[in-house]
Protein backbone atom coordinates (compact mmCIF):
# COMPACT_ATOMS: atom_id res chain seq x y z
CA UNK A 1 0.00 0.00 0.00
CA UNK A 2 1.26 3.84 -0.81
CA UNK A 3 2.34 5.17 2.53
CA UNK A 4 1.85 8.92 3.86
CA UNK A 5 4.37 10.97 5.29
CA UNK A 6 2.37 13.85 7.39
CA UNK A 7 4.38 16.99 6.65
CA UNK A 8 3.58 19.20 10.02
CA UNK A 9 5.62 22.46 9.52
CA UNK A 10 2.34 23.90 9.58
CA UNK A 11 1.49 23.14 13.34
CA UNK A 12 5.27 25.31 13.52
CA UNK A 13 3.37 27.98 11.43
CA UNK A 14 0.68 28.59 13.92
CA UNK A 15 3.30 28.33 17.28
CA UNK A 16 5.41 30.84 15.32
CA UNK A 17 2.77 33.31 14.70
CA UNK A 18 2.76 34.01 18.59
CA UNK A 19 5.80 32.59 19.94
CA UNK A 20 8.63 32.95 17.93
CA UNK A 21 10.59 35.05 20.09
CA UNK A 22 9.98 33.06 23.21
CA UNK A 23 11.86 30.05 24.15
CA UNK A 24 10.14 26.77 23.64
CA UNK A 25 10.40 25.63 26.96
CA UNK A 26 7.71 27.68 28.34
CA UNK A 27 5.04 25.53 29.44
CA UNK A 28 2.78 27.92 27.53
CA UNK A 29 4.07 27.68 23.92
CA UNK A 30 1.89 26.09 21.73
CA UNK A 31 0.69 24.09 19.69
CA UNK A 32 3.43 21.13 20.42
CA UNK A 33 5.02 19.86 17.13
CA UNK A 34 5.94 16.52 18.76
CA UNK A 35 2.20 16.12 20.17
CA UNK A 36 1.03 16.88 16.85
CA UNK A 37 3.60 14.50 15.34
CA UNK A 38 2.67 11.75 17.62
CA UNK A 39 -1.40 12.17 16.96
CA UNK A 40 -0.40 12.03 13.22
CA UNK A 41 1.22 8.70 14.13
CA UNK A 42 -1.55 7.33 15.75
CA UNK A 43 -4.16 8.49 12.72
CA UNK A 44 -1.45 5.97 10.76
CA UNK A 45 0.93 8.14 9.70
CA UNK A 46 3.60 6.17 8.19
CA UNK A 47 6.43 8.62 8.48
CA UNK A 48 6.72 12.51 9.69
CA UNK A 49 8.15 15.19 7.35
CA UNK A 50 9.24 18.45 8.51
CA UNK A 51 11.07 20.98 6.36
CA UNK A 52 13.62 23.11 8.43
CA UNK A 53 14.23 26.27 6.40
CA UNK A 54 16.59 28.59 6.18
CA UNK A 55 15.20 31.10 7.44
CA UNK A 56 13.39 28.75 10.12
CA UNK A 57 9.99 30.40 9.36
CA UNK A 58 8.37 27.18 11.28
CA UNK A 59 10.37 24.40 12.09
CA UNK A 60 13.82 24.90 14.35
CA UNK A 61 16.42 23.38 15.29
CA UNK A 62 15.03 22.41 18.25
CA UNK A 63 11.78 20.78 16.46
CA UNK A 64 14.13 18.26 14.67
CA UNK A 65 15.98 17.27 17.46
CA UNK A 66 12.94 17.22 20.25
CA UNK A 67 11.05 15.03 17.00
CA UNK A 68 14.21 12.54 16.33
CA UNK A 69 14.12 12.03 20.41
CA UNK A 70 10.76 11.81 20.58
CA UNK A 71 9.04 10.22 17.76
CA UNK A 72 9.62 6.65 17.22
CA UNK A 73 8.96 6.41 13.12
CA UNK A 74 10.40 7.22 10.41
CA UNK A 75 11.61 10.99 10.18
CA UNK A 76 11.97 12.42 6.84
CA UNK A 77 13.87 15.81 7.12
CA UNK A 78 13.39 18.21 3.88
CA UNK A 79 16.41 20.31 3.32
CA UNK A 80 18.03 23.00 0.63
CA UNK A 81 21.87 22.86 0.51
CA UNK A 82 22.78 25.45 3.48
CA UNK A 83 25.65 23.94 4.97
CA UNK A 84 24.85 24.58 8.30
CA UNK A 85 21.46 22.42 7.87
CA UNK A 86 23.82 19.69 6.39
CA UNK A 87 25.92 19.49 9.20
CA UNK A 88 22.68 19.40 11.70
CA UNK A 89 21.41 16.65 9.65
CA UNK A 90 24.57 14.49 9.76
CA UNK A 91 24.27 14.89 13.27
CA UNK A 92 20.53 13.59 14.15
CA UNK A 93 20.53 11.36 11.33
CA UNK A 94 17.32 10.96 9.81
CA UNK A 95 15.85 8.20 7.82
CA UNK A 96 15.82 10.27 5.22
CA UNK A 97 16.57 13.83 3.36
CA UNK A 98 14.52 14.88 0.59
CA UNK A 99 16.55 17.79 -0.77
CA UNK A 100 14.48 21.12 -2.23
CA UNK A 101 14.91 24.22 -3.51
CA UNK A 102 14.09 27.18 -1.48
CA UNK A 103 13.87 31.19 -1.93
CA UNK A 104 13.48 33.04 0.79
CA UNK A 105 10.86 35.26 -0.67
CA UNK A 106 8.62 32.23 -1.68
CA UNK A 107 5.13 31.47 0.35
CA UNK A 108 6.22 27.45 -0.08
CA UNK A 109 8.03 25.65 -2.46
CA UNK A 110 7.30 26.78 -5.69
CA UNK A 111 9.02 23.72 -7.69
CA UNK A 112 11.45 20.83 -8.12
CA UNK A 113 15.28 21.43 -8.15
CA UNK A 114 16.86 22.04 -11.29
CA UNK A 115 19.53 19.31 -11.02
CA UNK A 116 21.30 20.30 -14.50
CA UNK A 117 22.63 23.51 -12.71
CA UNK A 118 23.77 22.32 -9.68
CA UNK A 119 27.61 21.60 -8.89
CA UNK A 120 29.73 19.40 -7.83
CA UNK A 121 29.30 20.28 -4.04
CA UNK A 122 25.51 18.88 -4.41
CA UNK A 123 26.86 15.93 -5.68
CA UNK A 124 29.37 15.33 -2.89
CA UNK A 125 26.31 16.13 -0.56
CA UNK A 126 24.14 13.40 -1.57
CA UNK A 127 27.23 11.18 -1.75
CA UNK A 128 27.74 12.08 2.20
CA UNK A 129 24.70 11.49 3.21
CA UNK A 130 24.31 8.11 1.73
CA UNK A 131 27.67 6.98 3.09
CA UNK A 132 26.49 7.82 6.58
CA UNK A 133 22.96 5.75 5.57
CA UNK A 134 20.58 8.54 5.11
CA UNK A 135 17.98 7.64 2.24
CA UNK A 136 18.58 10.86 -0.27
CA UNK A 137 14.93 11.94 -1.98
CA UNK A 138 15.01 14.36 -4.84
CA UNK A 139 12.48 16.68 -5.01
CA UNK A 140 11.77 17.26 -8.69
CA UNK A 141 9.42 18.28 -11.59
CA UNK A 142 8.69 15.26 -13.01
CA UNK A 143 11.22 15.77 -16.39
CA UNK A 144 13.05 13.23 -18.04
CA UNK A 145 16.29 14.97 -17.58
CA UNK A 146 16.04 15.79 -14.13
CA UNK A 147 15.25 11.89 -13.48
CA UNK A 148 17.63 11.17 -15.56
CA UNK A 149 20.08 13.32 -13.71
CA UNK A 150 18.62 11.91 -10.26
CA UNK A 151 20.29 8.21 -11.31
CA UNK A 152 23.36 9.98 -11.99
CA UNK A 153 24.14 10.58 -8.57
CA UNK A 154 22.83 7.64 -6.74
CA UNK A 155 19.94 9.19 -5.11
CA UNK A 156 18.05 6.65 -3.85
CA UNK A 157 14.01 8.67 -4.52
CA UNK A 158 12.89 11.10 -5.99
CA UNK A 159 9.66 12.92 -5.11
CA UNK A 160 7.84 14.77 -8.04
CA UNK A 161 6.23 17.92 -7.43
CA UNK A 162 3.10 17.84 -8.14
CA UNK A 163 1.50 21.50 -8.00
CA UNK A 164 0.86 21.52 -11.41
CA UNK A 165 -1.31 18.85 -11.22
CA UNK A 166 -2.80 20.15 -8.26
CA UNK A 167 -3.66 23.54 -9.67
CA UNK A 168 -5.02 21.96 -12.79
CA UNK A 169 -8.79 23.08 -13.40
CA UNK A 170 -9.70 22.04 -16.88
CA UNK A 171 -10.44 18.06 -17.54
CA UNK A 172 -7.67 17.85 -20.19
CA UNK A 173 -5.35 19.94 -18.60
CA UNK A 174 -5.92 16.85 -15.63
CA UNK A 175 -5.51 14.24 -17.91
CA UNK A 176 -2.28 15.60 -19.51
CA UNK A 177 -0.70 16.29 -16.03
CA UNK A 178 -1.79 12.67 -14.65
CA UNK A 179 -0.05 11.48 -18.27
CA UNK A 180 3.29 13.19 -17.33
CA UNK A 181 3.51 11.87 -13.84
CA UNK A 182 2.70 8.37 -14.69
CA UNK A 183 5.14 8.26 -17.69
CA UNK A 184 7.63 9.46 -15.04
CA UNK A 185 6.70 7.58 -12.28
CA UNK A 186 7.49 4.95 -15.03
CA UNK A 187 10.52 5.97 -16.27
CA UNK A 188 11.78 6.70 -12.87
CA UNK A 189 11.30 2.88 -11.67
CA UNK A 190 12.99 2.10 -14.54
CA UNK A 191 16.45 4.04 -13.48
CA UNK A 192 15.91 1.90 -10.38
CA UNK A 193 14.34 5.23 -8.32
CA UNK A 194 11.72 4.52 -5.62
CA UNK A 195 9.13 7.21 -6.85
CA UNK A 196 7.04 9.30 -4.29
CA UNK A 197 5.08 12.21 -4.74
CA UNK A 198 3.92 16.20 -2.52
CA UNK A 199 2.65 19.22 -3.27
CA UNK A 200 -0.84 20.46 -3.34
CA UNK A 201 -2.18 17.42 -2.82
CA UNK A 202 -5.51 17.60 -0.14
CA UNK A 203 -8.64 14.98 0.52
CA UNK A 204 -10.29 16.26 -2.87
CA UNK A 205 -7.15 15.42 -6.05
CA UNK A 206 -6.03 12.52 -4.09
CA UNK A 207 -7.66 9.95 -5.39
CA UNK A 208 -6.24 9.78 -9.43
CA UNK A 209 -2.70 9.80 -8.24
CA UNK A 210 -3.58 6.94 -6.64
CA UNK A 211 -2.99 4.89 -10.26
CA UNK A 212 0.75 6.05 -10.50
CA UNK A 213 2.63 3.10 -11.33
CA UNK A 214 4.78 2.54 -8.82
CA UNK A 215 4.45 4.63 -6.31
CA UNK A 216 5.90 4.61 -2.86
CA UNK A 217 4.83 7.73 -0.78
CA UNK A 218 2.60 10.74 -0.53
CA UNK A 219 4.15 13.62 1.32
CA UNK A 220 0.89 15.75 2.51
CA UNK A 221 0.83 18.39 4.78
CA UNK A 222 -1.37 21.59 4.32
CA UNK A 223 -4.17 19.99 3.72
CA UNK A 224 -3.86 17.56 6.84
CA UNK A 225 -3.60 20.41 9.02
CA UNK A 226 -6.30 22.30 7.91
CA UNK A 227 -8.64 19.75 8.57
CA UNK A 228 -7.07 19.11 11.51
CA UNK A 229 -8.31 22.22 13.06
CA UNK A 230 -12.10 20.80 12.85
CA UNK A 231 -11.79 17.10 13.20
CA UNK A 232 -8.42 16.63 15.27
CA UNK A 233 -4.96 15.77 14.06
CA UNK A 234 -5.62 11.54 14.41
CA UNK A 235 -8.92 11.65 12.22
CA UNK A 236 -7.37 13.92 9.84
CA UNK A 237 -4.88 11.43 9.31
CA UNK A 238 -7.37 8.51 9.34
CA UNK A 239 -9.39 10.17 7.06
CA UNK A 240 -6.21 10.38 4.26
CA UNK A 241 -5.09 6.94 4.98
CA UNK A 242 -8.85 5.64 4.48
CA UNK A 243 -8.59 7.44 0.91
CA UNK A 244 -5.20 5.67 0.42
CA UNK A 245 -6.39 2.33 1.18
CA UNK A 246 -10.08 2.45 -0.07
Amino acid sequence: MIKLGVNIDHVATIRQARYSKIPHTKPYVEPDVVQAALAAIQGGADGITIHLREDRRHIADHDVYDIRKEVDTRLNLEMAHWPEIVDLALEIRPDSVCLVPEKRQEVTTEGGLNLLALNDDFANMVSTFRKNNIQVSLFIDAEPAQIARSAELHADMVEFHTGQYATAEAPEQIARELDKLREAAEFAHSRGLIVNAGHGINYRNITPLLTLPHLNEFNIGHTIISRALIVGMKQAVRELKDLIKN
